[in-house]
């Protein structure tokens, strides 16, 4: 099996790289810049580049190009920490969502903006009760007439404060016995009477999380996407997006750098630590371009999660050791240090992941 690149992906790949150093010598570098590195300019960029939907199909206004062409631009940027928060998630999952489910009204209106890096989306899915049994959530939306009517409370809505609109996952009906049934999933205008938001600050001074509370909100009934009640497979197949792609093993990339530039070389142990770092990459990256590809088996993201996160917290742990004191001075090292934690936990927990291994790809009891 050759794994090398051709020359094209190659030049990309160079491309993407030079691009990206641009960006953080003007920008900044952030760690998990694809969800800390917020720049509606960047974004923009990305967009005139042809860099946002690249892989997206050109009968919907996509660059029609190879998913190996994403995957080599997304990881030269997220490696170096430049800033694609504001267009990540449309590009990552709800512009693909919406080309699957998406009324052709709703993809004429939406895909064009984030395709352009004009749009930045959040989604409404985790709920403070809910942990990360997403069937038991409560936020419902009543049909009225010709809208919806939208009451509840979400958590950890990352740019909630800053997003033009909210992909939202909400109960329209109650089936006994079977809490999979009845979700469906909204289009819903941040900028709607109704809707609040409240950032939440965490350990690092980030500001990307927010709590959202929709007090009477209404919205058209044709911000309905795809099937009304049945939409918990919807959300499945968008969350194969978000927890397969390579912004889940390279967010730390850069403090792995960081490090290699001043460990201890001659030290036999550890060159196998590094030398296990380096093995973990590379099984971590054939896992995502196994998924990239269409090669996975159905659910398989959870398991590139699992092992991508997981190596990512090895990192940090390797870059802690290396820092020694320095870790505890503050600023952008220590920032990345203390964000660790969240890798395996944002996008469902390790072992809800495992769970989902054991009973959905190995066909194990529950």
């Amino acid at each position: 099996m050759d794994l090398a690149l051709d020359d094209d992906l190659l030049r990309l790949q160079a491309e993407a790289e030079e691009v990206a150093a641009d960006a953080v010598a003007r920008h900044g570098a952030e760690h998990d810049s694809w969800i800390c590195g917020f720049s509606r300019a960047f974004s923009r960029e990305l967009g005139a580049r042809g860099w946002l939907g690249m892989s997206w199909p050109v009968e919907h206004g996509g660059g029609g190009r190879p998913p190996i062409e994403r995957l080599l631009v997304t990881e030269a940027l997220i490696s170096a920490g430049a800033p694609v928060a504001a267009s990540w998630f449309a590009d990552r999952q709800i512009g693909p969502t919406l080309i699957a489910f998406g009324s052709t009204e709703q993809q004429a209106r939406h895909l064009p903006a984030m395709r352009a890096g004009e749009s930045t989306w959040c989604i409404g899915m985790s709920e403070p009760d809910s942990g990360s049994d997403l069937a038991s959530l409560s936020t419902r939306a009543v049909r009225d007439g010709d809208d919806w009517v939208i009451d509840g409370h979400k958590i950890w809505t990352s740019f909630a404060d800053r997003a033009d609109h909210c992909y939202l996952i909400c109960r329209t009906d109650s089936v006994p016995g079977r809490p999979h049934l009845g979700i469906s999933e909204l289009i819903v205008p941040m900028d709607a009477p109704g809707v609040e938001v409240r950032p939440i600050r965490d350990l690092t001074g980030a500001r990307h999380f927010n709590e959202v509370w929709f007090d009477g909100v209404r919205v058209p009934a044709g911000n309905l996407v795809g099937v009304e009640g049945a939409a918990f497979s919807q959300t499945m197949r968008q969350l194969e997006h978000e927890r397969g792609g390579i912004d889940r093993l390279v967010s730390n990339r850069r403090l792995l750098r960081w490090a290699l530039e001043r460990i201890d070389g001659d030290d036999p142990v550890v060159r196998q630590e590094v030398a296990a770092l380096e093995t973990g990459y590379r099984l971590g990256r054939l896992m995502v371009i196994r998924g990239v590809l269409g090669q996975a088996p159905a659910g398989f993201s959870a398991a590139t999660k699992c092992l991508c996160t997981e190596y990512e917290q090895r990192v940090a742990a390797l870059v802690a050791r290396v820092a020694g004191a320095e870790a505890m001075l503050g600023g952008d090292l220590a920032a990345g240090l203390v964000y660790a934690p969240a890798y395996t936990i944002m996008g469902g927990t390790s072992n809800v992941l495992r769970n989902i291994v054991a009973e959905r790809i190995l066909g194990l009891p529950r």
